[in-house]
């Protein structure tokens, strides 16, 4: 007999971003009898919630016309100036926005904290009756005697790193719903069992991803600009024909959020994303703009990158993927909150009605028509072939390849099919083909060391615990990955979590600091030969990241 207790809910919705806040807010919206319950892994809502953030208001303007009254944060900052530059080593050449397709334009758009916005949203589910429970990941899948999902288990708290309960061991409770709904973000965990356990991705093609490296600087006022949005392309990555690129961003109270998106397809395993941010930091143009300023803040997440062609079937019998569980995110706009939400408003409407009509635990097809129905399908057609032409043909051609393309879309006059993609994990070659890259020394003033960043992540985990980052096989990383790749976890990883130790001594061993980690995913998404698992720590557990 199972120790765990259980509740009932009609809805659990598993993660508390833009889709699933979206879709409780619609759910009690369409339906306010429903019992509407949320999960949230981190220990607040906005938590875990990393962003750039440039937002699309389409969704949030249907969801909430009145939300510029509302006190809303991302209210405070419209955009007012958008800049592109292409990077050189040491100078630049600014891209007019002209010859982009109309719908690149940040004209309408908002710049702020998206974890801030996610905490607004909790509040007006709350005041609608949806029951939020931050510091509770859902650890487990519940299927029922039909194969349908059921709901989520939550993870045990106070077991200790040697599997053991502990004296203050409590067990996860179960939470059973006619629908679950998983919002987990990029790579959540669930999500990753169920496109398995399903074959949700056997019509499409594999999603791809990137890192994003973030941080938040307060900056002097006068060299603040209010709403001024600048990205930039080409250096560093241009030197290990990598691609990606820099984004600054003038929000509110002098402060800029600045980060780097490295695409997680780099061949040569010697790339550290991490440091190539801080080398585009020290861009004149850029550190001009940082110095005599503070860093307050920093964080790592992964982004869905593979457009449309790489989205999978949405529902399955008792549940359906929202947000950038499914992977929305539009590449060269940089954006995925708005169609995130859109998708969570579409399968709550799809939900309410299933109720509605006596209906549970079936397959909500009638959710994944509404969505491939959808402006979300509209704008992300559009740009389906933009991240896999850069891919190919690099940074320069690729851009201008992807421009075209979508202005073919635009004009409906022959553009490219959608183009295949291959996964970020069989994108590494062997080290003994390419040179270390040798990375400058940080100075701490504009660049720094790996984990004293970290610690402006505020990240905590209670250690004696399981660890969380699961090896399939121990033996891999010192069989495979160091003697033939030169250990490139060393690299990818934002957090400093994996480290090669014995090397000097003949008796090399992976050592895994789970405690530094900010649930990035990079791991679970890049390790060669996907040994390594995430799964989730004890609750609470992760950055604690104040408004990013």
């Amino acid at each position: 007999m199972s120790e765990r207790e259980s509740m009932p809910y009609d809805v659990v919705i598993v993660g508390g971003g833009p889709a699933g806040l979206g879709a409780a807010i619609r759910l009690k919206q369409v339906n306010p009898e429903l019992s509407v319950c949320l999960l949230e892994k981190g220990s607040e809502i906005g938590a875990h919630i990393l962003s750039g953030a440039v937002v699309d208001p389409r969704a949030l303007d249907e969801l909430l016309p009145e939300w510029r009254t509302q006190g809303c944060p991302m209210a405070e900052v419209p955009v007012t100036d958008n800049w592109h530059w292409v990077l050189t080593r040491t100078g630049k050449m600014a891209i007019p926005h002209w010859p982009m397709p109309p719908f690149l334009s940040n004209k309408g758009n908002y710049t702020g904290s998206l974890g801030n916005l996610c905490r607004w949203l909790a509040e007006q589910a709350m005041e609608l009756g949806v029951e939020i429970f931050p510091g509770f990941p859902a650890a487990e899948v519940l299927f029922d005697e039909n194969g349908a999902v059921m709901g989520v288990a939550t993870g045990d708290m106070g077991v200790g790193r040697d599997g053991e309960k502990k004296a203050d061991y409590q067990p996860g409770m179960e939470l059973h719903a006619k629908y679950t709904l998983f919002a987990e973000g990029a790579r959540g965990h669930l999500t990753k069992r169920l496109k398995a356990h399903y074959d949700l991705e056997r019509d499409c093609q594999p999603q791809v991803y990137g890192i994003g490296i973030k941080e938040l600087w307060d900056i002097d006022p006068e060299k603040h600009v209010p709403g001024r949005v600048l990205h930039t392309q080409g250096w560093p990555l241009s030197e290990s024909n990598s691609w990606g690129g820099g984004f600054l961003y003038h929000q509110a109270n002098n402060q800029v959020a600045l980060g780097f998106v490295t695409a997680l397809d780099y061949a040569n395993p010697y790339v550290y994303p991490f440091e190539e941010f801080q080398r585009w930091k020290q861009h004149p143009e850029i550190r001009k703009i940082l110095e005599g300023g503070r860093r307050v803040a920093y964080g790592a997440r992964a982004i869905n990158e593979g457009g449309w062609q790489s989205v999978p079937r949405l529902s399955f019998p008792g549940g359906a993927l929202i947000g950038c569980s499914a992977g929305f995110v539009n590449v060269p706009r940089i954006k995925g909150s708005h169609t995130a939400m859109k998708s969570g408003m579409l399968a709550a409407e799809s939900i309410a009605a299933a109720i509605a009509a006596g209906r549970e635990h079936d397959d909500m097809v009638e959710y994944d028509a509404a969505v491939r129905d959808s402006w979300i399908a509209k704008e992300l057609k559009l740009v389906q072939n933009a991240q896999p032409l850069v891919s190919k043909f690099g940074g320069s051609l690729g851009t201008v390849l992807a421009g075209a393309d979508m202005w073919a879309r635009v004009l409906k006059i022959n553009p490219i099919k959608g183009m295949e993609h291959h996964r970020d994990s069989e994108a590494t070659q062997r080290a003994d083909l390419y040179k270390p890259i040798a990375y400058p020394k940080p100075d701490g003033v504009i660049t720094f060391d790996r984990l004293t960043s970290v610690s402006f992540s505020y990240t905590n985990h209670e250690e004696d615990q399981p660890c969380h980052l699961v090896l399939k096989d121990p033996t891999v990383p010192t069989r495979i990955n160091l003697p033939l790749y030169a250990g490139p976890e060393q690299r990818y990883c934002p957090a400093g979590v994996y480290e090669y130790v014995g090397v000097e001594e003949g008796n090399p061993r992976l050592q895994i600091n789970a405690q530094n980690c900010v649930h990035c995913k990079t791991c679970d998404i890049k390790d060669m030969t996907q040994n390594i698992e995430w799964v989730t720590p004890e609750g609470g557990g992760g950055p604690n990241y104040p408004n990013m």
